[in-house]
């Protein structure tokens, strides 16, 4: 028998994270059901490894030691052990049982622990993107998309079946861009005078909409300042920049590109859900652009396209609501 299992108390601790580049977020979850408490987010450059903040962070809540950890890492889990490119942490599964003296430990990448949320958020989690509107999924089989934009570009897939879900992780997001307009091409051709290879998250990303500022004053021949990613959303947001309201609408058309594509790879028919910081700290930009119309365009398939529903996630801590249901899962194992 699985020792999450064998040592039940009234005083169980199951911890949850969700580690990015920058920030760490701990919780508790909820041992009877697919939730959590206790969510507090703590800056990974303050603390020299995982397990010292692991460590801070159940002092700071009076939590014992857990029985279960489940992290969701922003990074490709490789022989259970993550490095992150943005953080100093590297995170091993067996070191952490170790070090906690728990047999029951987990890694996810992040965007695996936001599709796990899927089938848990509730109406009011999610906000639809064009038509058609959502609706509920198939209680015994689903196929369904999740895919968001942040420091990079996140994509993974989940298929329902039965009492399984069973997600899909890849790294569809360094798949090389395709143009479909003149605009387009021409932004291509100016990032390749910076990159060797010209992936979507190239443009659909944090530093993707900053790379489409830069070649779009290439195109036009402007010389300007260098813009983050903040200020760019700012002036398209008060029209004082019209170079970057339309870097704003080719990066969600992009973005609707990639979306469909990905939805015609996975066969996901049920709905793409929209993640990642980016897109829920700009619904109305998103909802306004030309992401629907970048979705549909897939030619002989529009038809088919023009059915799948698409909604931006609005649930603050998907992440640590889909980590909250695998730790549910190893506890009960």
């Amino acid at each position: 028998m699985n020792s999450a299992r064998r040592n039940k108390t009234p005083e169980t601790s199951l911890l949850i994270g969700d580690i990015g580049g920058t920030n760490a977020r701990f919780a508790i979850a909820d041992p009877g059901r697919p939730a959590f408490s206790n969510a507090v987010t703590l800056q990974c450059n303050d603390y020299e490894s995982a397990d010292v903040a692991i460590k801070h962070y159940l002092k700071s809540v009076h939590a014992g030691t857990p029985q279960v950890i489940c992290l969701a890492a922003a990074g490709p889990i490789i022989d259970k052990r993550v490095r992150f490119t943005n953080n100093h942490w590297e995170i091993a599964t067996d070191e952490l049982a170790a070090e906690f003296s728990i047999d029951a430990v987990q890694l996810l990448n992040d965007f695996e622990a936001i599709a796990y949320s899927v089938p848990f958020l509730g109406e009011d989690d999610c906000m639809p993107i064009g038509l058609p509107e959502s609706r509920p999924l198939d209680a015994d089989d689903y196929m369904v998309g999740i895919i968001g934009p942040g420091t990079g570009l996140g994509a993974v897939g989940l298929r329902k079946h039965g009492d399984l879900y069973l997600p899909t992780a890849g790294e569809a997001s360094h798949g090389g861009f395709a143009p479909e307009t003149q605009v387009q091409i021409d932004i291509l051709n100016a990032l390749r005078e910076r990159f060797d290879r010209v992936s979507s998250e190239r443009l659909v990303s944090g530093p993707g909409l900053e790379n489409i500022y830069w070649a779009l004053m290439r195109i036009h021949g402007e010389k300007r300042a260098h813009q983050a990613p903040a200020g760019i959303f700012k002036a398209a947001i008060d029209n004082s920049d019209p170079l970057a309201a339309e870097a704003v609408q080719m990066f969600f058309e992009v973005f609707g590109q990639v979306a469909g594509d990905l939805a015609l790879t996975l066969g996901a028919e049920d709905g793409i859900y929209i993640a990642g910081g980016i897109a829920k700290r700009y619904p109305d930009l998103l909802k306004n652009s030309r992401f629907r119309s970048g979705f549909e365009n897939k030619g002989r398939h529009r038809s088919l396209m023009e059915r799948i529903p698409t909604q931006l996630i609005l649930h603050d801590e998907p992440g640590l609501l889909g980590a909250a249901y695998c730790a549910l899962q190893l506890y009960e194992t």
